[in-house]
């Protein structure tokens, strides 16, 4: 299995494209919402291959001639006159230790990287990131950004904790990504000990209620020095990664009531008074399985809505898609994001169902409303840290700073497989049918290109069909592969 390629380039991308395939498997339970039929069209369609027992990883293959499917139930049928959600972006997480990661390679080789990520063209094309406003378990150790006690007025914050590992990265990947293309989100995953109700950051304990308008200007503090002192804009920002969660690393639990009345009576007023309204807020941050519940808890109170642009969410645990479905069907006029997931317990080369694993959330996910899907670290080293707590992860890029090797992970080729053919702004279409041993989700960009991305993801090969518009492709895919077909429009 060839997962070591530190370096050698991505192929050259095919073009945007825009799309669809889509099986039965994680049906959306809602219909579409959004977008005009388009005039009929003919495309000239070129597919890119990652597959199990082969080289082929990211790669173009030829397409034999248009043909019509044998069988009407194994074709996956396409439909981009009816589209769905619009797609902000997809992309990773620039932690401190990516960043300290990526620093112990030579110079060019990281930011070769960055480039086979974040390049428009020949890169996976990233565009949306997500970083951690004070220290999180994928940190060197625990730190803030205004350690002294009781400072309420914040005269001693700082953003220099930052500025050894995290600043550069985020500056680079920028540079990479494009400045106008790059959006970054920013989570916390702690507030400093001082305002804690247990005097730590880690091990969970609640904002104390004294604290809470002090914390809300800590944002806006944030959010001001990144742009005024470092030119980086802040896009997004969610209020408490995981806060149902009380862990041994940075953690701060909210019930939803409270996480409903810090955004409505303190967090939100604090960024409306700082004229940061085009900031957009997020709750829950959290996973899948208890989304509606603690989305509809805040979305139902008129004062903390008005101030959350959506919901974003994580793979840990069951693989409930629906609950993403669930709240649009309520509340159709907010986001949902996908803003972390990662294998935990350490790093496995080569494991070939990482990249699975991450093709069948994707799918999910995207069929269900998400409108954009942030990895978790983008980097971390051969032991899947540094971890200050040893919370070891696998990632799609490890590197071995001993020796100054990157590996390419089998999730990195999958990953690509949406963010490199599925550019922001495009909208999910309508896709449905298709063998049952495969899953499938189908877009379209911007530019009237059409893409189906569609994954096999068990031992045995499989024939389906691809319409189009009334357009067909005979076409087959290898076991333990991922396909992305892309139509351009002719």
């Amino acid at each position: 299995m060839n997962i070591h390629h530190q370096h050698k380039s991505l192929l050259p991308l095919l073009g945007i494209c825009l799309a669809g395939l889509l099986l039965g498997n994680g049906r959306t339970s809602a219909q579409p919402e959004t977008g005009a039929p388009p005039r009929s069209k003919t495309y000239k369609w070129s597919l890119i291959e990652t597959a199990k027992d082969t080289n082929h990883r990211l790669t173009a293959l030829r397409i034999t001639s248009p043909a019509s499917a044998t069988s009407a139930d194994s074709v996956i049928s396409c439909d981009p006159q009816q589209r769905c959600q619009e797609i902000v972006g997809i992309g990773g997480a620039l932690t401190e230790s990516a960043a300290w990661t990526l620093a112990q390679l030579p110079a060019k080789s990281r930011m070769e990287v960055l480039r086979r990520y974040f390049d428009p063209k020949d890169g996976l094309g990233y565009t949306v990131c997500r970083t951690h406003m004070n220290s999180c378990d994928f940190s060197l150790n625990s730190w803030s950004l205004d350690d002294t006690p009781g400072d309420v007025t914040l005269t001693n914050f700082t953003l220099e904790p930052m500025r050894r590992w995290l600043m550069p990265l985020i500056r680079d990947a920028r540079t990479a990504c494009g400045e106008t293309n790059f959006h970054l989100l920013v989570s916390t995953w702690s507030p400093p000990a001082w305002m804690k109700s247990n005097g730590e950051m880690i091990h969970g304990g609640s904002l104390k209620p004294e604290d809470r308008d002090v914390w809300a200007n800590f944002f806006v503090r944030f959010i001001q020095a990144m742009k005024q002192q470092e030119g980086i804009p802040v896009w997004a920002v969610t209020v408490q990664n995981e806060p149902a969660a009380k862990q041994r690393w940075e953690s701060c639990l909210y019930t939803a009531e409270e996480e409903r009345d810090f955004v409505r009576d303190h967090l939100g007023p604090a960024l409306e008074k700082a004229g940061l309204n085009d900031v957009h807020l997020l709750v829950w941050d959290h996973n899948r399985d208890l989304l509606y519940q603690r989305a509809t808890t805040v979305f139902k109170d008129p004062g903390a809505s008005r101030y959350v642009w959506g919901a974003a969410l994580h793979w840990y645990g069951p693989e409930m898609f629906d609950e993403s479905s669930r709240v649009h069907a309520d509340f159709p006029d907010k986001a949902l994001l996908f803003t972390e997931g990662c294998w935990e317990g350490g790093v496995k080369l080569g494991q070939w169902d990482r990249g699975e694993r991450y093709a069948r959330n994707m799918i999910g996910d995207f069929r269900n409303w998400v409108c954009g899907w942030i990895d978790w670290n983008i980097a971390l080293n051969t032991s899947g840290g540094p971890n200050h707590v040893g919370n070891n992860c696998d990632a799609p890029v490890i590197v071995d700073c001993q020796k100054g090797e990157v590996y390419y992970q089998t999730s990195f080729y999958y990953i690509g497989h949406f963010s490199r053919f599925v550019k922001p702004g495009a909208h999910r279409i309508v896709s449905s049918g298709g063998p049952g041993t495969l899953q499938s989700v189908a877009f379209v960009n911007p530019d009237g290109s059409v893409v189906t991305v569609v994954l096999n993801a068990t031992d045995t090969p499989a024939r389906f069909g691809l319409s189009v518009g009334g357009q067909s492709l005979a076409c087959s895919i290898p076991a333990h592969a991922i396909q992305t077909y892309v139509g351009t429009p002719r």
